[in-house]
């Protein structure tokens, strides 16, 4: 991926729904460049798709939060299927360093988003966890 393919995803994320006229102006390139560069990166697999992000997407959870947990011994895959069945785990992260997932979780309330956390505190393996609430999002993919 060179800078011309960079800039056009940088492009993409904050308008998907651009026309390929407007793709090709704002990149100071011709259409047949832009559409051959977005066939080349969905083909090569770097671009996987578009979305659309409701009002109501961000309304769901107002309070979110991200979890980060220490597990003992080899009980990870255990403990990450335990969290994937939880309504109100977002997204389960594997990670390096100090913390062996990350979970981001949604909620609608403090005392909900209390409850999760003692549910997952409570699982066997579970030996460490810190827990961040996300006052606001200042960029979203």
């Amino acid at each position: 991926m060179d800078d011309t393919d960079s800039r056009l995803i940088s492009v993409l994320r904050h308008d998907a729904r651009a026309s390929l006229s407007d793709l090709s102006q704002r990149l100071g390139l011709s259409r047949t460049t832009v559409r051959a560069r977005l066939e080349k990166l969905q083909a090569r697999g770097d671009v996987l798709g578009y979305t659309v992000v409701l009002r109501e997407d961000t309304l769901r959870d107002p309070v979110r939060g991200l979890m980060m947990i220490g597990i003992e011994g080899r009980g990870t895959e255990r403990i990450i299927r335990q969290l994937q069945g939880m309504t109100e785990v977002r997204a389960v992260h594997s990670t390096n360093g100090r913390w062996d997932v990350i979970v981001e979780i949604g909620t609608d309330t403090l005392e909900s988003f209390d409850a999760v956390l003692f549910r997952i505190r409570r699982l066997d393996g579970v030996v460490a966890s810190e827990t961040s609430l996300l006052l606001s999002t200042r960029k979203s993919a």
